[in-house]
């Protein structure tokens, strides 16, 4: 039950966490100020390195701390990226024996999506009524990185429910794109997104349910592979919507580079996260499988140039042509292809994502708490009684002829056990029919998709483009390993819409979408391309990542500089 007095907690509760952030950054004195020479020389180094000089006592953890801490402040003051500041904490565990100084991840700083249990810190998720819920354990995720020698120093934020290609909320504020602060960084993992992109950290973990390390990766910059489930682990987390399996969540690495990426990936998995994780496979670092995709002479690329509901943008379309003309170059194998309708699976994945009707993530709330435009739209149409919603359904299939927005409205209800079960079923039809036809019929090694139909969103976009998330949602669906990698940025000589372009002619999900491109407003934002291979094939979907970073050669990626 939500009570209205409870609202006054909410404001007190948010200004309490606002003020304590400030106070532990303003406390962090010789944090403040600019990079020394040592600090950058430690900043332009890959992880592998960094921890090859802590293996020989070369360096220090806490010198890497200091660099990665003051980078992290600064990168919060361009877009408040930060939640929990545990740098003080950390300080600590690099001398009193928390951190395994001979792991794999020796003393390597690494950000955290709120949602990450440490002991000792809040886990919000951007909700107030979770301020003070700290324990004291650290959760079973950040038990495997001490024990690899990572050092978590701080949290990042994300958007109230986490259900949202942006990241805001009352109790942290909105983060915003280093690239453009006019736009959104991403989300659900938004606030990793930015601090990567801005140079605030090397590595990272976010989660991933609609697209949430793809998407942030894709609008602001970087790097990050959405494992399959039982890939990586997931246990010692807070989440807005417990007990949702019917497209599940994984938490996934979310990095600067790619070199780390691949570095990062293999340490966790070969700290055999299954000792620690139940939900986790014993599924040890195929390094022969690496091998035969970084040293395979010709592949076949099936490369899907649209999801049947909205077109990439053409910036989104050119990064995917620029990576195919690479690969072209290099003598591999192009098809494009025409897999089982990816509309189908929006719809599947839609329904059993909210098959609660809402409830779940909405019983958090508190009076007048901000929610997301995108969730909120959500909710409303799903508590709207079955008679309007019947007419509205009407109304849309047969008055605009929009047969793809009144497909995914039409169930829009709670569901039944019996209904949700129904669902199941049409999820794993579509997961065997998909199987058989890139076994069978396409016999591709990987796919090359856009992440999204345009680039970021601007603030407070999720209200038209909610909808807009197929071409990542597809493959949780699947539960298929997905690659992200920075190609080039918007461009506003080269990627203006066609002079013919009418957004009227569109369905609903294409006009939310394209109701906020601009290639001009965008102009220099980041745009990715998404490396798409089957369930658990991380290892294949990294080398194949590298083996287009390769191709590129000149014309590769260049990163976001350090102030």
């Amino acid at each position: 039950m939500v009570y209205p007095l409870d609202y006054f907690q909410h404001r007190r509760d948010c200004k309490f966490k606002q003020a304590e952030r400030a106070q532990r950054i303003q406390d962090l004195t010789s944090y403040h100020g600019a990079f020394t020479s040592s600090e950058r020389d430690v900043l332009s180094k890959p992880i592998e390195q960094l921890v090859q000089d802590v293996h020989k006592q070369a360096l220090q953890p806490i010198d890497i701390l200091r660099a990665y801490g003051k980078a992290a402040l600064k990168a919060h003051a361009k877009t408040n990226c930060l939640t929990e500041i545990m740098i003080p904490t950390a300080e600590k565990w690099t001398t009193d024996g928390s951190i395994n100084l001979k792991g794999p991840l020796a003393g390597i700083p690494i950000s955290l999506k709120d949602s990450i249990v440490v002991g000792g810190y809040d886990t919000s998720v951007g909700y107030s009524r979770n301020v003070g819920n700290k324990g004291e354990k650290d959760g079973t995720m950040v038990r495997i990185l001490k024990d690899a020698g990572a050092i978590p120093y701080v949290k990042t934020n994300l958007p109230i429910t986490l259900l949202s290609f942006e990241s805001t909320n009352d109790v942290w504020g909105r983060c915003t794109n280093p690239h453009n602060n006019k736009y959104s960084p991403g989300g659900s993992t938004g606030g990793e997104a930015a601090l990567l992109a801005a140079g605030g950290g090397r590595i990272g973990i976010g989660s991933d349910v609609a697209g949430s390390v793809r998407a942030p990766a894709h609008f602001s910059g970087i790097y990050s592979l959405r494992c399959s489930t039982g890939r990586w682990p997931k246990m010692g987390m807070v989440t807005s919507m417990p007990g949702q399996e019917g497209i599940p969540s994984v938490f996934s690495p979310m990095t600067r580079t790619l070199g780390d990426l691949s570095y990062f990936t293999k340490s966790m998995i070969g700290m055999k996260p299954w000792k620690y994780d139940h939900s986790v496979h014993p599924i040890p670092w195929r390094g022969d499988v690496a091998t035969e995709f970084k040293e395979k002479k010709k592949y076949r690329v099936g490369v899907l140039r649209t999801d049947g509901v909205v077109d990439p943008s053409p910036a989104c379309a050119r990064a995917v042509d620029e990576v195919v003309a690479a690969l072209q170059k290099e003598g591999h194998e192009i098809i494009d292809v025409n897999p089982p309708a990816p509309y189908e699976a929006l719809v599947i994945a839609s329904q059993l994502l909210n098959a609660d009707g809402c409830k779940t993530f909405k019983s958090f709330f508190r009076t007048g708490e901000w929610e997301d435009a995108g969730a909120e739209q959500m909710s409303f149409l799903m508590g709207l009684p079955s008679p309007f919603k019947y007419v509205y359904y009407l109304w849309v299939k047969y008055v605009r002829r929009d047969e793809i927005w009144a497909g995914l409205i039409k169930d829009w209800k709670e569901k039944s056990a019996y209904e949700q079960w129904k669902w199941v079923a049409k999820r794993e039809a579509y997961k065997a029919k998909f199987h058989d036809w890139w076994e069978q019929e396409a016999k591709i090694d990987f796919m090359l998709t856009p992440p999204n139909a345009t680039p970021a969103v601007p603030h407070d976009g999720m209200r038209d483009a909610v909808s807009s998330c197929g071409y990542t949602f597809l493959f949780n669906l699947l539960d298929y390993t997905c690659g992200i990698m920075p190609i080039t940025h918007v461009d506003k000589a080269l990627d203006q819409l066609p002079s013919d372009f009418s957004i009227k002619k569109l369905n609903g999900v294409a006009q939310g979408a394209y109701k906020l491109y601009d290639a001009t407003a965008m102009h220099g934002l980041p745009v990715a391309v998404q490396v798409v291979g089957q369930r658990l094939e991380e290892e294949k979907v990294l080398a194949v990542m590298q083996r287009i970073e390769d191709a590129l050669g000149d014309e590769k990626y260049r990163l976001l500089e350090i102030d």
